[in-house]
């Protein structure tokens, strides 16, 4: 185990301790996988505006953030073309927020 003190961009191992790099998946020194790593849990922007603008009507974007039961919906209306208008104004809005306001919202 180090007795090194992690810098701003560093943290310790969950496993051996060792200071490590934050956005490491694996520590250099026991090759264990940290957990919470850069990408866990988080959704891309730009993949849900493009399902969104391009899959909409069927809800595709929906099924990617999490929201089944919206994304459901979408599929059961998508014969009324309400659906592709909607995932369109929503793929729009997706696209002018901000990285850190959509990783609130929707991851």
């Amino acid at each position: 185990m180090s007795n090194a003190t992690p810098g701003a961009d560093e943290q310790f191992c969950s496993s051996c301790g060792e200071v490590i790099k934050k956005e490491a998946e694996i520590c250099t020194e026991c090759g264990v996988r940290q957990s919470g790593g850069s990408s866990s849990g988080s959704k891309d922007k730009t993949s849900a505006a493009l399902l969104a603008i391009f899959l909409g009507g069927l809800g595709a974007h929906h099924f990617y953030l999490g929201n089944t039961g919206r994304g459901i919906i979408y599929l059961v209306f998508s014969w009324t073309f309400i659906p592709l208008l909607v995932g369109l104004i929503e793929g729009i809005i997706y696209l002018t927020k901000s990285e850190d306001e959509f990783q609130q919202q929707y991851a």
